[in-house]
């Protein structure tokens, strides 16, 4: 469904609360249609994981209403000089807007 890369494995990592996961679910709105919503959490149980979200490599809880908008993404962590952010690169997307913050299908 979702691929992790290395980098993003090692930040997602870095940020999670302890024994918790790191959130991805799409929001609308953005000036190109969706947005993407990151979060995070430690109160989830084993069960929660099972029956309501899609964990991806024990480190990622997808919100499963938003797996069509986000399916066969990879999830990358990339510094630069401007910065260091998380970055998705979205097959599914048809359009993005200018900054990167909203894309559209």
């Amino acid at each position: 469904m979702i691929k992790i890369t290395e980098q993003a494995k090692e930040y997602l990592n870095s940020v999670r609360p302890d024994d918790g996961h790191i959130t991805l679910g799409v929001n609308g709105g953005g000036c190109a249609g969706f947005t993407y919503k990151w979060g995070t959490t430690d109160e989830w149980t084993e069960k929660d994981v099972e029956t309501n979200w899609i964990e991806v490599e024990d480190i990622l809880l997808v919100d499963p209403v938003c797996e069509l908008y986000i399916l066969g993404s990879t999830v990358d962590y990339s510094k630069s000089i401007e910065g260091a952010y998380l970055t998705i690169k979205n097959p599914m997307a048809t359009s993005s807007c200018g900054c990167g913050e909203s894309f559209g299908v």
